[in-house]
């Protein structure tokens, strides 16, 4: 088993890091404070073929695997953008590899190419009100007629709606009672976005706020037969193909966040002298900072394991919930004890550690809650009993 990072891994971290050294502390500051999407920094890493590293090649992309761009977003969130860089880029990573792996080749040639490029951006539409986390439950509609579907419902929580224009968009095209599982009876869909029979309205957020999230209402929306992703009905299957991938990549970059909020904590624990010596002297003071070591480095261990198990086309469910789980843990622990390294001072802006903490919280929640995750360890890995 060998551990040493391949050569084409370590030159795509220093090319992030130099690209992302362009974008200091100030910028994403300003851009949390203004809700103002990060155009420049997105526009700097789709020309430079960042966003397109997972898309095959034969479609414009930069034919790499989640490995590839988990290290991509780790990075970014490492180099202090945290999640609103990150979030800026991950649904146009990740988002896209239904089509990848089920669309056809005709909506493979039309979309894929200038998601590569960034001119395209896509959202992902699955979450509801009513319905969370369980996804089987959802309730949105799509009803066939003739050459179209026309789709009725909401959505909550999608990132980058009102930028986006196409969603990703789980529907019921089978009523839940008339399945024979539960999972069965959703269609996913390339749908429009930018138009009249959709109603796309921001969240007031307390974190991540240079990335908007959105309630999305969909009212008569007509999608063309041809913008289906798969077989109808299969949609539950699909999905799949980004919400592994999704989780492997938020874990990528709660590491990355929990990385930039240790470096920024144990270098203030050098410099802040109090009773005439710095505080890193202080075990108080040490011991959690090495233990925040500690845990992101088991953690981003995970997030290989579970990335390479993807990009080799084996299971990986158990391990991309894992390495969510431990990362999100790993990279809250880390923001807070970097918020009790700074003391008062974590809640001033200029030293940032307070948004790496509110952004890191939001890895326990989503994109999915760390109860679920147990759950699914519980009963797919150990084999308990279902519990809920």
């Amino acid at each position: 088993m060998d551990f040493r990072e391949p050569e084409h891994l370590t030159a795509i971290r220093g090319a992030i890091r130099d690209l992302c050294g362009d974008f200091g502390d100030e910028y994403w500051r300003r851009h949390e404070r203004s809700h103002e999407f990060p155009w420049r920094f997105y526009e700097a890493m789709a020309e430079a073929g960042w966003v397109g590293v997972a898309i095959p090649e034969e479609f414009g992309g930069g034919g790499g695997g989640i490995t590839e761009a988990s290290v991509v977003l780790e990075e970014v969130a490492a180099s202090g953008a945290a999640m609103n860089g990150a979030s800026a880029l991950h649904i146009s990573i990740f988002g896209m590899n239904p089509v990848v792996a089920h669309g056809s080749d005709a909506m493979k040639r039309k979309y894929l190419p200038p998601v590569a490029t960034g001119e395209l951006h896509v959202a992902f539409g699955v979450t509801e009100p009513d319905a969370g986390t369980d996804t089987p439950s959802i309730t949105t509609r799509a009803v066939r007629d003739g050459d179209h579907y026309v789709v009725h419902g909401q959505k909550v929580w999608t990132t980058k709606a009102h930028l986006a224009q196409k969603v990703l968009l789980l529907t019921r095209t089978t009523p839940l009672p008339d399945v024979a599982r539960r999972t069965d009876g959703m269609t996913l869909l390339l749908a429009d976005l930018q138009v009249p029979e959709v109603d796309i309205r921001l969240i007031d957020k307390i974190g991540r706020n240079a990335v908007g999230s959105c309630e999305t209402r969909y009212d008569g929306l007509r999608v063309d037969v041809a913008d289906r992703v798969g077989e109808e009905g299969h949609g539950f299957r699909y999905i799949l193909d980004g919400l592994n991938p999704e989780r492997i990549l938020i874990a990528a970059e709660a590491v990355g966040i929990g990385k930039v909020a240790l470096r920024r904590a144990t270098r203030y624990a050098k410099e802040r002298t109090v009773f005439g010596r710095p505080i890193g002297k202080n075990q108080g003071v040490a011991f959690p900072l090495a233990e925040a070591h500690m845990r992101l480095a088991a953690a981003e261990l995970a997030v290989r394991e579970a990335s390479w198990r993807y990009d080799h086309g084996l299971p990986c469910g158990e391990q991309a919930n894992t390495a969510k789980f431990l990362a999100s843990e790993a990279a809250f622990y880390a923001a807070d004890c970097a918020m009790q390294t700074f003391g008062g001072f974590a809640y001033a802006d200029e030293y940032d550690v307070g948004r790496y903490w509110v952004e890191s919280r939001i890895m326990k929640s989503a994109p999915v809650p760390q109860q679920m995750v147990l759950n699914f360890i519980a009963e797919h890995v150990l084999g308990l009993p279902r519990s809920y």
